[in-house]
């Protein structure tokens, strides 16, 4: 079952982080932006408020939380109510797709990526943005957990474990850049996005379907 109950009682909360972590977020998207394409059809998956969506340019999402679609359809992302393992939407139709804070909140990680390598044009990209597991920022949300509105029941994921994920998926040629080196409350601007990982909390990863041999099929 989705994880939603969370998301759909406490939106504005969710909103407010955003607010109040500005300078987080933005660092966030512009780490994003280093893996999506100029151009082609996208799609965010866990699309949530749309926060992400909107500045990036992703107009279309899916979203199982129907208090969250409501946002995300206001700031003009068209929002369909479903869900990562089960996408209502066809074959090879998008250059990217994308997914922010979600893998954690999934209930099957494997039939997720399948789903996402399955609606992607061969050559397309999946772009994962995480918190770490093994970053500083990662071990404080899992210590914290039980506190959390949010994280009580997610699973925090680290780079070689969604590496291998990835390709068990089909996926190939896995490439990270992360941001966010200073603790949030003392960002002052926007965080620089540097290659690879392990110093950054907030890390994303990229991955492309392959041009030739894809099944459907599960692994």
């Amino acid at each position: 079952m989705p994880k939603t109950e969370p998301f759909d009682r406490h939106t504005e909360a969710y909103e407010r982080w955003f607010d109040a972590n500005r300078w987080a977020w933005l660092s966030e998207v512009e780490a994003i932006r280093r893996f999506l394409p100029s151009e082609g059809k996208m799609l965010e998956v866990g699309v949530g408020t749309g926060r992400f969506a909107q500045p990036l340019g992703i107009r279309l999402g899916v979203e199982p939380s129907r208090a969250m679609g409501v946002i995300a359809r206001s700031r003009g992302i068209l929002t369909l109510e479903g869900v990562a393992e089960a996408l209502p939407l066809g074959d090879g139709r998008f250059s990217a797709v994308l997914m922010v804070t979600t893998v954690c909140f999934l209930d099957d990680l494997d039939v997720a990526l399948r789903e996402c390598l399955r609606v992607l044009r061969p050559g397309g990209a999946i772009v994962i943005g995480f918190v770490d597991a093994e970053s500083d920022l990662g071990r404080v949300y899992q210590a914290r957990r039980s506190e959390s509105l949010f994280y009580t029941h997610a699973r925090f994921f680290g780079v070689a474990e969604l590496k291998a994920a990835l390709r068990r998926a089909g996926f190939e040629r896995p490439q990270a850049v992360q941001t966010l080196f200073q603790p949030l409350d003392a960002l002052r601007g926007i965080e620089p996005v540097r290659e690879g990982h392990g110093e950054g909390s907030f890390v994303v990863l990229a991955a492309t379907r392959p041009i030739d041999g894809y099944s459907s099929a599960p692994a």
